[in-house]
């Protein structure tokens, strides 16, 4: 008889457990992109499967907040708008900032020229003169502006914009050219003054300047394009006593982001913006690029970043499979190894390493997540579009963007990139916080966000050939998943 009642409560408990698992199921919505086709696909049925891999969500942890996700509005891609039929421009715009696209949210412009530039200009032409009274953003009206204006139009929610430049225009600069050389120290207020004007300039055109970057890749490019080369203490020097006091003179509330270039040499940047309070009252955050690595996201580096400065921004500011000619209506080429970087052939050799072939799907998704996870609250992809060739660029530094066109014949493709990007930029809001994800396979790549709604999304990554199931958890409610090979992931749960 006792053993009878000691298993009747054991039957009991077992029922009340499967009761209430069936009482608290999570509701969730389910998008995929994968190499087999989906795109961004609303899934509604699953597979369920043995071995299933635990991943886990805990709300309590809290993390960054999300600054945003978007693209570039490049002289290339804006230019290449306005030779595409009214249709197609606005399928891009949609596509990037409607509701039923991408939704981005942080973007980046080029102040002066870069290499995605039809060719050099800058907007304070005239050889000594220091007030800048012939500045003038003319160069930017035909294109850079009315793509802008019309996203803006576009965007239910509006969208942040960090502006970058490449250099000064030459007669600042101790080597009189485009590429590489320094700024002249009797330039150092008339290049603050620069940035100032540029604000005002955009400002009367109704587009608000969100950030700044000092410099586009202060260590230069190898002189192959538009650059200026800044080590961290002059760029340091730069802000305290210029450009922040300068910004501030003329009641601009922009965000400065000090050293823009790759990751692995942030820490010894890190370290001069903010050195003491007089060295980083100016900074707001660092930004930074990937160029570094095709796959290596650098997550010692990030952390130290954080942790020097806990309530400074860390942004990502740019991002693309370079040295590439995009690849026309094959989704199959984006998944795969062939599609490599500049360092496969390039990097010196003791570099090498970190540039092996690498998918770029692979390269997007792995980032993108590490990035989060590691404590970056904005990631800003390069050209919003480029031609089949990778271009327009005046140094014919071929690149991938995640829109690719054929202005010649008005034609349109939508790579996978693009639905990677959406992944993030879509569900994953300005204002949510990063919360605790882990996953109990290395395979299976996860980050999470808890919007400003309440809405929690998750970012689930599978990199292998063969299809995962997982069960997802969130406190006491659980859901049973699975996500196909070579495939990323978006589970809304509401």
């Amino acid at each position: 008889m006792k053993m009878f009642k000691c298993s009747l409560y054991l039957l009991l408990i077992f029922l009340m457990t499967s009761c209430n698992e069936k009482q608290q199921p999570l509701e969730v919505e389910v998008f995929e992109t994968s190499a087999a086709g989906n795109k961004l696909t609303h899934l509604t049925e699953f597979e369920v499967g043995e071995n299933s891999i635990d991943i886990t969500l805990v709300p309590e942890e809290k993390f960054q907040t999300i600054t945003g996700f978007g693209g570039s509005f490049t002289e290339a891609s804006a230019t290449l708008l306005n030779r595409l039929g009214k249709a197609n421009r606005e399928k891009i715009l949609n596509a990037y900032f409607g509701e039923d696209g991408a939704q981005y949210s942080l973007t980046r412009t080029h102040m002066n020229s870069c290499d995605f530039a039809l060719g050099n200009y800058s907007y304070a032409q005239v050889e000594g003169d220091t007030e800048l009274k012939h500045f003038s953003i003319e160069e930017d009206r035909d294109d850079i502006i009315p793509m802008i204006k019309e996203a803006m139009n576009v965007s239910k929610d509006g969208f942040k914009i960090i502006s970058s430049p490449w250099t000064a225009p030459p007669w600042m600069k101790d080597n009189n050219d485009w590429r590489g050389g320094k700024l002249l120290p009797e330039y150092k207020d008339t290049w603050a003054l620069f940035f100032s004007k540029y604000i005002d300039a955009y400002k009367k055109e109704g587009i608000d300047i969100w950030g700044i970057t000092v410099e586009n890749e202060p260590l230069g490019n190898d002189n192959n394009w538009e650059s200026m080369h800044f080590t961290a203490l002059e760029m340091t020097d730069f802000v305290q006593n210029h450009l922040g006091p300068k910004l501030e003179a003329d009641g601009h509330d922009v965000k400065i982001l000090g050293y823009d270039q790759n990751r692995e040499h942030l820490n010894e940047w890190v370290d001069a913006m903010y050195k003491d309070e007089a060295s980083s009252k100016y900074y707001d955050g660092a930004a930074i690029h990937w160029y570094a690595s095709t796959y290596a996201i650098f997550p010692d580096v990030l952390q130290y970043a954080h942790h020097k400065a806990p309530n400074k921004h860390l942004i990502q500011t740019e991002a693309c499979v370079d040295a590439e000619i995009p690849k026309w209506n094959d989704d199959a080429w984006y998944w795969k190894k062939e599609a490599t970087d500049w360092g496969w052939d390039w990097a010196p050799e003791k570099d090498k390493h970190l540039h092996p072939k690498y998918a770029p799907v692979n390269r997007y998704a792995r980032d993108i997540i590490g990035c989060l996870n590691n404590w970056v609250d904005g990631w800003v992809d390069w050209n919003m579009a480029l031609d089949k060739q990778g271009g327009p660029n005046w140094f014919e530094n071929w690149c991938v963007a995640p829109v690719i066109v054929d202005p010649e014949n008005d034609e349109v493709y939508v790579t996978p990139i693009y639905y990677i990007m959406s992944h993030f930029s879509r569900f994953m809001r300005p204002g949510s916080k990063r919360i605790g994800a882990t996953s109990a396979d290395n395979g299976l790549l996860v980050t999470a966000c808890e919007n400003p709604d309440g809405s929690i999304a998750v970012v689930i990554f599978n990199q292998d050939e063969n299809k995962k199931h997982f069960k997802l958890s969130l406190k006491e409610k659980s859901t049973e998943g699975n996500i196909s090979a070579q495939a990323i992931q978006t589970i809304l749960i509401k």
